[in-house]
């Protein structure tokens, strides 16, 4: 009885794995069925983000798919920053390490912000990176500079 005992917590930390692996499955599964309408799209357990065109669409996932979504156009953003530690960093030369990593897209009329999470440094930089060039082309394409 005593070993029943000292196996029913150890029983119970395998279920409730099990249970966690399977809700993080179902939300990858939810992503990758989201993603498909984006050229570009990334997906970690703080947001989902998407490209397509001008246009940048994030939420947070769930199993059921994303929720919360928002969407802006490059068109009306004047700069992209990176955040490691609610701190700018240089994107092409980023920390190794910080707690809260986002992007922030500052829009033109600087009233306000748009922040997305990241899990990784690096991941962030190279999506920074990309964006920042896209959106010099599209400014470039559209006169402005």
């Amino acid at each position: 009885m005593e070993r029943g005992l000292l196996w029913l917590p150890l029983l119970v930390v395998f279920f409730w794995l099990a249970w966690q692996g399977a809700r993080e499955y179902q939300k990858v599964e939810a992503y990758g069925i989201w993603a498909e309408q984006f050229e570009r799209a990334k997906y970690d357990i703080y947001a989902v983000l998407g490209q397509k065109g001008d246009n940048i669409t994030w939420g947070k996932p769930t199993a059921k798919g994303p929720i919360d979504l928002g969407t802006f156009s490059l068109l009306a953003v004047q700069q992209i920053r990176l955040l490691v530690n609610e701190k700018e960093v240089e994107i092409e030369n980023p920390p190794q390490k910080g707690r809260t990593i986002e992007l922030e897209f500052v829009f033109s009329s600087n009233t306000d912000s748009v922040r997305i999470p990241f899990t990784e440094i690096p991941l962030a930089a190279k999506w920074g990176q990309y964006l920042q060039g896209l959106l010099q082309t599209l400014h470039s394409e559209s006169g402005e500079s």
